[in-house]
């Protein structure tokens, strides 16, 4: 008879093997609380966690190991001093940091028999896969939203990769819909936000508010239109200047911006004849009127005080009470400050609500409490702490296997709301191979690109395409000319010189190759252009081949869609390490167990971001090649996006 020892209720083995472990919790925001306070209960002792975020009001109603006296400290730092309250034993170590930061390299990484990941956004995701991947080291990711949760392993020639699978794009919407035709609340809560940039935050043109007299749907003489908007304009002293620049004029006064906002510019709009053939016109408001209704408070609806909607009125003294306070606001700030809109400000977050719900009004739209809008305006997709709890339990599950050597035992395991057919909430499926055309985790990385190289500068390859689209933190480009030329240099001042010049400055052209190598991340990426004059309007570049740059359609399995990533803040979370042990506490049928886990439409949060781990085998990483200032003529990616 052989006699299994036990430490709780663990085996001896593997509990000496967690109290000697390091890992690394990446994130200590909704799961990552949850998470330290499991692998502390667990066993382990030698753990490192890291988060750039500070606690917030709005956490303290899932994320238990703070308290209303921690507001405004590091996330990080407060769940150590929680943990090892009722765990004094533990080694635990925090960073108030990004996980991004380059001083946490590769080498850091491999200090660590596992990472797990609780992080709330794609790049930072994106980023802990690949670095993982160098290093060599077992990644447990995982994501929740809502009532819906995620958990997988990945480990790298064993497993996909976190960007093996194509992640969706946000949804985007023509810059017209939002400025002059608005047919969904979300249109006129991005306007809101957008306005509120424009008025008190850094103002972008590709956020204006003010009617889009470049609609393709308008036909109407521009000279008839101003006449019958000049009695607009005079009302109130207001010429279409600069939205910024016109409220600075008039003191930011809360009767002049509502009239020009909710009066003026919808007079506008109803001057542009066509948009309103075939929809139901705007209706402008007037400030006096509803400063006579006697009832400014009217409320619908029941519950806490976000959750209910006010009347016109309310909403209308909601936006000057706001006005006035986010101006004084600015002013304490002093001459040229601005402000940054936060779904956790109050003043903010009243103007948002104000501004959106008389939009809604004027275009006709039931109008949403501030719980709603707040929800929207965040993108942010309610955090529920039971969730939470539950996927950081399967963390821990699936790091006891790692750590007793069952990898192969590993499962992506998926918590519904609802029941499946076998009336299960937990479904694990078996974990996928990696994928061949994956550009992070392929033996050879490579991707192909479309792009006109007459128009796009090398800024541009190097922001939106390599470190937006691709993912890369520090890129430096090498062009395969035969003269090692450097087109971009991760080096500070080393290129410079080249942002404003076009690729064609460099001898790029159709069927150039570009090597591109981020030190960082270890990682080579292979670039192939292709030289393109047509490509549709608005359009820079295009991922083309095999690159995974759309997403799959949605599974016909309802309860198999899964959005893998807690919205709960807006910094980077990070990912943590966590040793497994086989556990056969999910009893799941057989057949169940056999599903692959890209039969499952499973969308983890984090985006599209595209990185390929540089070869391993070659253990090369460029060196600084020359470098070129001189063009020579013989040288060859909360929220919603508007266009």
């Amino acid at each position: 008879m052989v006699t299994l020892q036990l430490v709780g209720s663990l085996r001896k083995e593997l509990a000496d093997s967690l109290s000697a472990c390091r890992v690394l919790v990446v994130g200590a925001g909704g799961i990552g609380c949850e998470l330290l306070k499991n692998v502390v209960l667990t066993g382990f002792k030698n753990i490192e966690v890291i988060d750039l975020d500070i606690i917030d009001v709005s956490n303290l109603n899932r994320q238990f190991l703070f308290q209303k006296k921690h507001v405004g400290k590091s996330k990080a730092q407060v769940a150590k001093e929680s943990v090892l309250q009722f765990c004094p034993t533990a080694n635990i170590t925090a960073y108030h940091d990004s996980i991004m930061n380059p001083d946490y390299n590769v080498e850091f990484f491999r200090s660590f028999m596992l990472v797990m990941n609780a992080l709330d956004n794609r790049a930072a995701r994106n980023h802990v896969n690949r670095m993982c991947l160098a290093a060599d080291i077992p990644l447990i990711e995982s994501g929740t939203a809502g009532y819906l949760g995620q958990v997988t392993v990945i480990k790298k020639g064993l497993t996909e990769c976190y960007e093996c699978q194509p992640k969706p794009t946000q949804k985007t919407f023509p810059g017209c819909t939002i400025r002059n035709t608005p047919s969904e609340p979300i249109h006129c809560i991005v306007w809101a936000k957008y306005l509120f940039n424009q008025l008190f935050g850094e103002e972008d043109a590709d956020q204006e508010v003010s009617p889009d007299t470049a609609d393709p749907e308008l036909s109407w003489n521009p000279a008839d239109t101003e006449a019958r908007a000049t009695a607009s304009d005079q009302d109130g002293d207001i010429k279409r200047v600069s939205t910024k620049d016109w409220a600075r004029s008039t003191g930011y006064d809360p009767v002049k911006l509502f009239n020009k906002l909710f009066k003026d510019d919808i007079q506008y709009l109803l001057t542009m004849d066509k948009l309103w053939k075939k929809r139901k016109a705007p209706l402008p408001l007037d400030w006096l009127t509803h400063q006579k209704l006697v009832c400014p408070q009217e409320v619908t609806g029941t519950g806490l005080k976000d959750q209910q909607v006010l009347g016109v009125a309310g909403y209308c003294q909601l936006f000057s009470r706001s006005v006035e306070t986010l101006r004084s606001m600015l002013a304490d700030k002093g001459d040229g400050a601005e402000l940054v809109w936060d779904k956790d400000d109050p003043p903010a977050m009243d103007f948002v609500t104000a501004a959106a719900n008389l939009r809604m009004y004027i275009f006709s739209m039931k109008m949403k409490s501030r719980f709603d809008i707040k929800s929207m305006a965040g993108n942010i997709i309610p955090a529920i702490a039971t969730t939470n709890a539950v996927i950081a339990g399967l963390i821990v599950l699936e790091a006891l296997k790692i750590l007793s050597g069952d990898v192969e035992q590993c499962r992506t395991i998926f918590l519904n709301k609802q029941p499946n057919p076998r009336k299960k909430l937990l479904v694990p499926c078996a974990l996928d191979p990696p994928s061949a055309n994956c550009y992070v985790c392929a033996s050879k990385p490579e991707v192909t690109v479309k792009l006109d190289v007459h128009k796009t500068l090398v800024l541009a390859l190097q922001d939106k395409i390599l470190k937006e689209k691709f993912g890369m933190v520090a890129p430096d480009v090498q062009i395969e000319d035969g003269k090692g030329t450097i087109l971009i240099s991760s080096e500070e001042g080393e290129t410079e010189a080249n942002n404003c010049k076009f690729l064609s400055d460099f001898g790029i052209r159709n069927g150039s190759r570009l090597q591109v190598d981020d030190f960082l991340q270890d990682y080579t990426l292979l670039v192939n252009v292709i030289h393109c004059e047509d490509l549709e309007k608005d359009v820079e570049f295009e991922v083309v081949g095999d690159a995974p740059d759309k997403a799959p359609t949605r599974s016909q399995e309802e309860g198999k869609n899964v959005a893998n990533g807690n919205k709960d803040s807006a910094e980077p979370s990070t990912s943590s390490k966590a040793p497994a042990e086989q556990n056969d506490v999910l009893i799941v049928d057989s057949d169940e167990e056999e599903l692959s886990s890209s039969t499952m439409d499973v969308r983890m949060e984090s985006g599209g971001h595209k990185r390929k781990l540089h070869d391993a085998e070659t253990g090369e990483a460029s060196a600084k090649r020359q470098r070129l200032s001189q063009p020579s003529a013989d040288d060859d990616d909360d929220i919603i996006v508007l266009d």
